[in-house]
């Protein structure tokens, strides 16, 4: 008769010893990677992509505190509110600021050099907050002007992704230009898994825009949109090409994204590639494929194209 309790036993102090042999050698090979990208055994703290969400998700209280913030929220405790959740949310962005230029820097310990360009990237950061606000308050707006469904303002901020992704967008955006591209594309990343929008975190992006529904929406690194642009879903603002240098590795850091002026609306499904310019006040239809240049006013449609 077999005895259970000693065959489950048996496989357990197997298991055991197989585990170990795993972690020792799993232990061997990150050492190893460790000494070839670093040169030393203890690596500097990578961002925390679950501390960068609540970071984020403190600021948008803090930017829009009388409908993300609790809903008991008193009219006379707006501004202490706001200022405790930047208080402790700035205080989180700095360690993490902190880690990111650690990390780039190489060296065992953070020193007092890097502290200070850490600080001084948060403060100016929090300066910005008020330019981002105001230029969220026109995203908004656009938002509701461009959708018929949408019944009022308050709406369209607490449930359209296209508007949660920009918000995002124009927060890491701003972290991106200060100097903290690690950071900046983890936020933007975080974005794109829960609204289904990828926005490069290098992108620029004007004022008043809109992506409507959404999903499946890709902006480019170095894609340069101007003002009251209304993107639909499934739209590709992408690279047509890499450039390879003389040893066949991508040639990174050129503009190879589009640029769209300002007053365009780019319907849904349309894919559109390389360091071309779609002209102001330009309509591309839905499903277009578009590699060229195309002057303002163009009416672009996979039948026909229109030049008013």
């Amino acid at each position: 008769m077999t005895d259970i309790n000693g065959a489950g036993d048996l496989l357990l102090k197997s298991t055991h010893l197989q585990i170990n042999d795993v972690v020792a050698e799993l232990r061997d090979v990150r050492t190893t990677a460790l000494i070839n990208r670093q040169g030393h055994l203890r690596p500097p703290r990578l961002p925390s992509r679950k501390v960068l969400a609540g970071i984020i998700e403190g600021l948008r209280t803090a930017l829009f505190p009388n409908r993300l913030g609790p809903s008991d929220l008193a009219v006379e405790g707006v501004d202490h509110y706001v200022g405790h959740i930047l208080n402790s949310t700035l205080r989180a962005l700095l360690i993490q600021i902190q880690h990111e230029l650690h990390f780039n820097s190489g060296t065992e310990e953070l020193d007092q050099e890097t502290y200070a360009q850490a600080t001084k990237i948060t403060q100016t950061f929090a300066k910005r907050l008020p330019v981002i606000r105001r230029l969220l308050d026109d995203d908004v707006l656009a938002a509701y002007e461009g959708d018929p469904a949408a019944r009022g303002i308050d709406e369209v901020l607490v449930c359209y992704p296209g508007v949660a992704a920009i918000t995002w967008h124009r927060l890491a955006h701003e972290l991106y230009q200060l100097g903290t591209p690690l950071i900046a594309r983890m936020i933007s990343e975080i974005a794109h898994s829960q609204t289904g929008i990828e926005i490069h975190p290098g992108a620029q992006i004007g004022g008043s825009f809109f992506i409507d529904h959404g999903t499946g929406v890709v902006i480019g690194e170095t894609t340069v949109i101007g003002n009251n642009v209304r993107l639909y879903q499934a739209v590709t603002l992408g690279a047509k090409s890499f450039q390879v240098d003389e040893h066949g590795s991508l040639v990174k850091g050129i503009d190879r994204h589009p640029i769209v002026e300002d007053d365009v609306v780019i319907y849904a499904g349309a894919t559109i590639l390389g360091r071309i310019t779609i002209g102001k006040g330009s309509t591309i239809g839905g499903n277009v494929w578009l590699t060229r240049s195309v002057p303002p006013g163009s009416r672009i449609t996979q039948a026909r194209t229109h030049n008013d």
